[in-house]
């Protein structure tokens, strides 16, 4: 199977070396999923204008920095991907942009423009699922982002399928299959090549909506399925269904699944997977909906089933999972970030279940590739001290019942951040803790970023997990960072965007409206994370996604 190499592994070149990055054509830009592009003179400062009128427009001469602007949906959360001239990002249907579909007709919109000066080209149009909110919440639309290789687009739609796009759409006049039945098929419209529907073909069941950034390894396309429990938050209506899976690119054939999280499962499954070759074995690592960390070799047992190489428990023995996020036991939203051949991953809880304790972790995936247990501890009765009990939905340790956490001989870890006395006056405050993060962390001069979605924004070492400061944004954080030349820059609710220097200590480089170190608004939420490609800035709001680059 041709997989590509360590692509965390190898050392960071001087800047001034680096050849710009061109294209960003998946999540984290690899599939080591690390946010870090190179680029030369990215702003630090930008206003992003106004907008006047109804339906609001743009005023180019109102903004600085600013190439250009392009109308999104009502809900914006998908991540942007660059590629051979196009901007691709998902969406819903609230711009209106095919006259078939007005704007108030809510669909899942994949959206693509072109990079030079944000005219539309092309949508791709997913119908709500009759089933209603458990499957297909409304509004949501698109929130993952595509992979792109060449002329071919690989994404997750809301109505829980994998579908892979002509990049071309039907600008190119032809009609690309094997699937050719497209209801329109005119220049604004998606040419789709083929379709796996999850739901109907594999029996997934997917919580509120289907959302992954899928990645690929040579001709092997991985997929977090999203399956997850029902309406009433409790029963899983398809247990044994697949929660991570390898397709063949080019047919959709299914190679392999795995249901390991199973009956385990704690909420929704809306994490995306990573693919590294780590000591000497490609490794496809996906985070699971039970909170544990997966490993697999990429090509499976060679007789279509999952070959997994290791497993990681993400939460504490004695944490408990209560409705509504009541609890201390997570799950995992973040995607998994490979650096220097070690894995960074942090756990989260779906947004609405607000804030609560959370846990990052390094880990070495070296550690074991036999299957094993490489959590950091196992459970076990106090009248049987050889036998693991196996892990449990609601809480995997009872003290109450004689059950303890012992550490475990074979753990992974390398380091672990739950909180940190700064100011070492003996107490941890609450700006001195890690709380639950949907983000991705992004590393880079042996600095780790990641933001929670208590509003803190930490910066570590990302080989000891020492911590170098936090900041308080003042409002929660949904997006990851964005690393580039010596800046890191985070988005949060309330629309702010703030640019940090990428030093242990911390310095603002951007200036708030009055002209003080502090963030950039950009007129309302920034769900999604930014990204750099061809030295231009791409951030979405909500409603828009500004096209950023010095004058």
């Amino acid at each position: 199977m041709p997989v590509e190499g360590d692509l965390g592994s190898s050392p960071e070149a001087d800047p001034a070396e680096q050849e710009i990055t061109r294209q960003w054509t998946e999540w984290g830009g690899s599939a080591a999923r690390n946010n870090t592009p190179v680029g030369r003179g990215i702003p630090s400062q930008w206003n992003p204008g106004r907008f006047e009128g109804s339906p609001a427009r743009w005023v180019p001469a109102s903004a600085q920095n600013v190439l250009w602007v392009a109308r999104l949906g009502s809900q914006s959360y998908g991540n942007a991907v660059v590629a051979e001239g196009k901007v691709f990002v998902g969406t819903n249907n609230s711009a209106g942009w095919l006259e078939r579909f007005p704007a108030d007709l809510d669909l899942g919109c994949l959206l693509a423009f072109r990079a030079a000066d944000g005219e539309f080209l092309w949508q791709h149009s997913s119908r709500k699922l009759p089933t209603g909110r458990v499957h297909d919440w409304p509004l949501q639309g698109i929130c993952c982002a595509p992979l792109v290789e060449g002329q071919r687009l690989w994404f997750v739609t809301s109505r829980g399928e994998v579908r892979c796009l002509d990049t071309e759409g039907f600008r190119d006049g032809e009609n690309d299959g094997p699937y050719t039945a497209e209801e329109v098929q005119e220049e604004r419209e998606a040419d789709v090549v083929w379709v796996l529907d999850m739901m109907k073909q594999l029996g997934v069941s997917q919580h509120n909506m289907a959302s992954c950034s899928v990645t690929a390894a040579g001709d092997i396309l991985f997929v977090n399925t999203s399956n997850g429990v029902d309406e009433s938050h409790i029963l899983l209506p398809a247990p044994d269904a697949p929660s991570f899976m390898a397709v063949d690119k080019h047919t959709g054939d299914v190679l392999w699944t795995d249901a390991s999280p199973g009956r385990n499962i704690l909420h929704g499954q809306w994490s995306s997977p990573t693919f590294a070759e780590l000591g000497g074995v490609p490794q496809v690592i996906f985070a699971g909906g039970d909170g544990w960390v997966y490993s697999f070799h990429a090509a499976g047992d060679g007789q279509g089933k999952a070959k997994l190489l290791w497993k990681f428990d993400a939460n504490p023995k004695e944490s408990k999972w209560i409705l509504g996020g009541r609890g201390t036991r997570n799950n995992i939203i973040a995607t998994p970030v490979v650096y220097e051949g070690l894995v960074y991953v942090a756990v989260g809880q779906d947004p609405e279940h607000a804030e609560g304790p959370g846990h990052l972790w390094c880990i070495d995936p070296t550690r074991k590739l036999d299957g094993s247990d490489v959590s950091p501890q196992q459970v076990f009765h106090i009248d049987d001290p050889q036998t693991p009990i196996p892990h449990r939905r609601l809480q995997a340790c009872d003290p109450s019942q004689g059950e303890v956490a012992r550490d475990n001989p074979h753990s992974a870890v390398v380091w672990h951040y739950h909180n940190f006395d700064q100011n070492g006056d003996g107490q941890i405050d609450w700006e001195e803790e890690m709380h639950r993060s949907c983000g991705t962390v992004a590393i880079k001069n042996g600095l780790l970023y990641i933001a929670d979605f208590s509003g803190l924004f930490h910066c570590l070492d990302a080989k000891t997990g020492k911590v170098h400061w936090t900041h308080d944004m003042l409002a929660a954080a949904w997006g990851s960072p964005l690393i580039v030349e010596d800046k890191v820059y985070i988005g949060d609710e309330d629309g702010d965007v703030t640019v940090f220097k990428l030093s242990p200590k911390m310095e603002i480089l951007s200036r708030d409206e009055y002209g003080e170190p502090g963030p950039i608004n950009m007129g309302n939420s920034v769900y999604s994370t930014p990204i750099v490609a061809d030295n231009v800035l791409y951030i979405s709001n909500k409603t828009h996604l500004f096209a950023i680059s010095a004058e």
